[in-house]
């Protein structure tokens, strides 16, 4: 069965020549015209459209990275890699590195505290050409994390953090080096903006912002002015992210904030072909991939096939793959009883016999669009190491900082 593949609207070269085109030939053109135009560079190379699928753990491994790139282009992050775990060369940490024949760059993301041992992670990268691109997690705000002074709290601590940053763009030798980071701890912690200056005084190739405070999590509303004012501070290029849910919502931001790229992460979940839309949207195309349930069931089938591929074991493929079946099926009226059963299938066969039993010519159902995916929940105080705040300048590394495995 013929896999959808939702893209291929223009290739670099006419996007750009159109781009030039609308915008010289219409006196009536908008600053949503800026979304098509931008060139975004990661080192040597050209991230066309600049779209970046976000690191999620348990999501973004190399079989839903291929899925995804199959449907348009840009960069496609793995999931995070702890630093300790790397330089001890834990098993599972070592297994998760993994890209495609085909999949350049190799975009891999490293979260670490100590940066001694951030430094030699990078170096270990660079010598045994683990990945092209090194991006820095600043941003993650789980309680496991930040209550060891990682992901979204490290940034309060500036000179730590300015020490880890250029620990990473020396180690990694002109490897090109970004950071992902959130608006702060809370309203009244925030630290984008030195966060920013330092990262860009370091030598990162750019910043992303997730416009949520870790608070926050992934409640609310994500602020994209908070985007466009690191954007107006900086001269690197900054990539927004939060609350892109369609390939509308890129260019709205990148309109409204000014923003050289957007990082998707909850949009894509269920809806690989989300990067079909984003190439037409960037390409200048009104054209949407609305795809039937047919469609969605050959997706469904191809992406379990991909894990099983990559796991090397179909019963595990196939469990891996239990928590997409909400995601894709969001919206469509299919029933509880069938979901279940998708859910705790344990092969191929099985996922492929009840799959067979959805009808194909059911309609995308429209009324789903735009609407959350994934993680919402609700905000919550953050858990910091004792006197976390006390003190911007103490960059004392907190005892047990560096988390001994990766993944979720």
């Amino acid at each position: 069965m013929r896999v959808p593949a939702f893209s291929r609207y223009f290739s670099s070269t006419s996007e750009h020549r159109f781009c030039a085109l609308l915008i010289a030939a219409s006196a009536f053109a908008t600053p949503a015209w800026h979304a098509f135009c931008v060139t975004l560079k990661l080192g040597p190379y050209v991230v066309d459209p600049p779209v970046v699928l976000a690191p999620m753990a348990g999501i973004t491994n190399v079989a839903y990275r291929q899925l995804c790139r199959e449907q348009g282009a840009g960069l496609y992050v793995c999931e995070m890699i702890t630093t300790r775990a790397l330089v001890e060369r834990n098993p599972k940490t070592m297994s998760m590195i993994q890209f495609g024949a085909d999949e350049k760059p190799r975009s891999l993301q490293l979260y670490g505290v100590d940066p001694a041992t951030i430094r030699k992670a990078v170096e270990m990268v660079v010598e045994q050409d683990l990945a092209d691109h090194i991006d820095m997690n600043f941003g993650c705000s789980v309680p496991k994390v930040t209550r060891r002074g990682g992901g979204s709290a490290l940034p309060w601590k500036r000179r730590l953090f300015r020490d880890i940053v250029t620990s990473a763009v020396q180690g990694a030798q002109g490897l090109p080096v970004t950071v992902k980071m959130r608006i702060g701890i809370d309203e009244d912690h925030q630290t984008m903006l030195d966060a920013g200056r330092i990262a860009q005084d370091a030598g990162v190739a750019w910043v992303a912002l997730h416009a949520r405070t870790a608070a926050q999590r992934y409640s609310g509303t994500a602020s994209w002015d908070a985007i466009a004012h690191l954007k107006s501070t900086l001269d690197i290029p900054v990539l927004g992210n939060g609350d892109i849910w369609e390939a509308e919502d890129a260019l709205r931001m990148m309109a409204s904030t000014g923003c050289d790229g957007v990082v998707i992460g909850r949009g894509c979940l269920g809806r690989p072909w989300l990067f079909a839309d984003l190439a037409a949207a960037f390409a200048g195309s009104s054209a949407r991939a609305l795809p039937t349930l047919g469609e969605v069931a050959t997706l469904m089938h191809r992406h379990a096939t991909l894990l099983v591929e990559w796991w090397g074991k179909e019963k595990e493929g196939v469990t891996d793959f239990r928590k997409h079946v909400a995601w894709y099926l969001k919206g469509f009226p299919v029933g509880g009883e069938l979901r279940a059963a998708m859910a705790t299938s344990s092969s191929l066969a099985e996922l492929g016999a009840l799959l067979a039993q959805l009808d194909p010519s059911v309609p995308f159902p429209r009324e789903i669009l735009g609407q959350p995916r994934g993680r919402t929940g609700t905000p919550a105080k953050v858990v910091l190491p004792q006197n976390w705040l006390d003190d911007r300048d103490d960059d004392t590394i907190p005892e047990g900082a560096e988390l001994d495995d990766s993944g979720g």
